[in-house]
């Protein structure tokens, strides 16, 4: 592989595609993971391992909660994205262990402090819309690479799109790079968001953009 993306997802969003029980969505940008470009459980046998990253609990029920399933001791979704994502970022040293995987991306989250950056360009949720492009400027401008930006498309009926999930690249030294393919390199797998039958796709720049503020 030869980037990682570092997911965020917008909790209300998620609870919005599903019918599960999502309750009290956190009103903040939580970690959906950190996925190589290429992968896919690359050592099945490596289990995941709660206890690895005991002394990451609270940071990890903060910044990485399952928000699909409210109760904190879930450890499900931790589960899934190490042995889908971590066992093939764990070829690079800095990530060869769950707690080196897991203690990464929350620093990584902490740094692109992504909630921040939007609250200090005036984004926030709110029942009004805003223009795909705005947001795409605010954040190229503030991180100087462009992410991949992620929406709900429109239902029946609706004109909006809905923002979903914000990623930020990072080179195999954890800089930061532009999301966009570079030459020679293949387009990144899509994203597994599926819940039902929604499923995130690559905002449109043309259609409003609904950043909702409840479920």
């Amino acid at each position: 592989w030869k980037k990682l993306y570092l997911a965020h997802h917008w909790p209300v969003t998620v609870c919005k595609m599903t019918a599960n029980d999502c309750q009290d969505p956190p009103e903040y940008w939580t970690i959906h993971g950190l996925w190589p470009d290429k992968g896919e459980e690359c050592n099945r046998t490596w289990h995941f391992n709660v206890t690895e990253i005991k002394d990451l609990m609270s940071d990890m029920r903060h910044y990485w909660p399952d928000v699909l399933h409210s109760s904190l001791n879930r450890t499900q979704f931790w589960k899934h994205e190490w042995e889908k994502h971590g066992t093939c970022a764990a070829t690079l040293e800095i990530l060869n262990s769950q707690k080196k995987y897991f203690g990464k991306a929350l620093e990584l989250y902490k740094h692109v402090d992504l909630n921040s950056c939007l609250l200090k360009a005036g984004i926030k949720p709110s029942s009004s819309y805003y223009q795909m492009t705005t947001i795409k400027e605010v954040l190229t401008r503030f991180y100087g690479v462009t992410p991949k930006i992620q929406c709900l498309p429109p239902e029946e009926g609706e004109k909006a799109q809905t923002i979903g999930q914000i990623e930020f690249c990072f080179t195999k030294g954890l800089q930061l790079r532009n999301c966009t393919a570079l030459k020679g390199e293949p387009e990144p797998l899509q994203a597994d968001m599926k819940f039902g039958t929604e499923e995130l796709s690559v905002c449109s720049d043309s259609l409003p953009t609904y950043y909702p503020a409840e479920v």
